[in-house]
């Protein structure tokens, strides 16, 4: 193996994906791998430590996943986090028990051994992200207690002799304030990782690898013109040309006049025209099949069935013209998480990112190779702009902003309308413009307008009205996990107000969504 490599081993967890960026933020490889991961198959990998993740099982439930208790003389450090560390107290003899007293949120955590490397220059008392019902009662032989909290008397113990670390709280959260030092304090101090890990040579390594695997076979990609779809069709263009057909279907649920701006991108004038593109405009077929439809899960796998059914269309028209091969998705890390990808017990968060590919029937129909091509699959949002950056890609395409694959029919609370989306589109396009003229940086998160279900009596000019209310929603994030909402300033937010009652037609209300992700998502459906 010719690179450090710390792997985290899935149980379930909720946050494993951004445990393995925060891995990555050291500079240190980091993939996940499903808790069902053979011991040798690890052995053979030689890393420099193993950490294992949270979940939402209690460990002396027969059906919850579990591990071998050989693991824990694999000669490796391992740190256990939240379910991994009452995995490792149980396994190795400890006692654990449903809680007295449960902890969710913001906690108060007290250091007990100062001299721990894992809490070296860790602040005595800080606060943590707890998400647990049982506890560790009693540690195993040989460890001892490096953390408390006023309910939770193990919140950390470990056995530094045989190199194993454990915390009842998850450090991997930006809720966690010393979070980033104690995985730091793991990956570099106690694993002894350099730390030499950079992307920079990700793009030219990938464009070769995808050369070398496709040869000479065409390539079916789905394209939207969000950055993960944009970055994964220009590497594939850099590295096969002609050979890749990009499908773009058109919903009539994209922002304001965004299908043109895709179009005059990848089209044959456009600055990545080195491809064939196909556009579909599907809009009278959407909004046909949403009529009536109120409930959001339904919405996404209405949109997503009717996606697979187009782009399936198309695919057997050009497949008639020669045949494909492949195809390929712009799937990120973490789509893959929330669409329950990884490992035993994983949450189905998102069910719209279609992972995997097309319907196994299509695809056996089509002739495709059953593992679609995803270049980006190991990738957070962030990696993939510097990725994009790398390419050439101009840089307002790059930090474009996020947008989810059912676009605003999932920006529009209860039935999707044309008259519906036309306000979310000309309310989004104003609050998008004054967030760029106040100068507020957009590419730290996500900004976009949505329309709530609620109507109210308003009073404009001499007339009553009732009207709609537009949710304005901004939110901080690296990695698309966690996020907290945006503070932007009262000036701002009263222009926006001003701009969209008087220039929106069937609006009277703005409000404000300060609601963190989590509890909350980033959507707000």
């Amino acid at each position: 193996m010719d690179k450090e490599m710390i792997v985290v081993l899935d149980f379930g967890g909720q946050y494993k994906q951004l445990i393995a960026r925060r891995v990555r933020e050291n500079h240190v490889y980091c993939e996940i791998l499903p808790c069902t991961t053979p011991i040798d198959k690890l052995r053979e990998m030689n890393l420099k430590g193993i950490i294992l993740t949270g979940g939402p099982n209690s460990v002396y439930d027969p059906a919850s996943p579990t591990y071998s208790v050989e693991l824990f003389s694999i000669g490796v450090p391992i740190l256990g986090i939240c379910y991994g560390s009452q995995l490792m107290a149980y396994k190795l003899g400890g006692d654990v028990k449903t809680a007295p007293v449960s902890e969710y949120g913001h906690t108060e955590t007290i250091v007990d051994d100062p001299s721990s490397v894992l809490f070296r220059d860790v602040k005595r008392k800080s606060t943590t992200w707890m998400s647990h019902t049982d506890y560790i009662a009693s540690v195993p032989e040989g460890f001892h207690v490096t953390a408390h909290t006023a309910d939770c008397p193990v919140a950390a113990m470990e056995d530094p002799e045989r190199k194993l670390y454990a915390t009842q709280f998850h450090p991997e959260v930006a809720h966690t304030e010393e979070g980033a030092k104690i995985l730091h304090n793991f990956v570099i101090d106690i694993c002894g990782c350099s730390g030499s890990w950079q992307m920079s040579s990700f793009a030219e390594t990938t464009i070769k690898e995808l050369r070398e695997k496709i040869g000479s076979d065409r390539v079916l990609l789905g394209l939207s013109g969000g950055v993960d779809s944009t970055v994964t069709a220009v590497l594939l263009s850099k590295a096969i040309g002609k050979q890749l057909y990009c499908v773009f279907v058109d919903h009539g649920l994209l922002r304001k006049n965004e299908g043109d701006e895709v179009e005059a991108v990848f089209g044959p004038k456009g600055k990545f025209g080195d491809l064939n593109f196909i556009r579909v405009n599907a809009g009278d077929e959407y909004f046909a099949m949403l009529k009536g439809v109120t409930d959001p899960e339904k919405k996404r796998k209405l949109i997503g069935e009717k996606f697979v059914e187009i782009f399936g269309a198309e695919a057997r028209k050009l497949a008639g013209k020669g045949g494909f091969r492949y195809m390929a998705q712009g799937t990120i890390y973490p789509d893959v998480v929330e669409s329950g990808g990884f490992g035993k017990g994983s949450a189905v968060i998102k069910s719209h990112h279609n992972v995997g590919g097309l319907p196994h029937d299509l695809v056996v129909e089509l002739g495709f190779d059953e593992k679609p091509i995803e270049p980006l699959r190991t990738l957070f949002k962030d990696e993939v702009r510097k990725v994009g950056l790398e390419l050439g890609i101009p840089r307002e395409l790059v930090f474009r902003q996020p947008f989810p694959g059912p676009g605003l029919g999932i920006r529009v609370v209860g039935e999707v309308t044309p008259e519906k989306v036309h306000i979310v589109q000309e309310a989004d396009a104003i609050y998008r413009e004054e967030l760029s003229k106040a100068g507020i940086d957009m590419g730290k998160g996500q900004f976009f307008a949505a329309l709530s279900n609620m109507r109210s009596v308003g009073v404009m000019g001499d007339f009553r009205t009732y009207d709609y209310a537009v949710v304005l929603r901004g939110v901080l994030t690296s990695d698309f996990m966690t996020a907290e909402a945006a503070e932007i300033p009262w000036n701002v937010l009263q222009i926006c107000m001003n701009r969209i009652i008087n220039e929106v037609k069937g609006v009277n209300r703005v409000m404000y969504d300060l609601t963190s992700k989590p509890p909350g998502t980033i959507e707000l459906e």
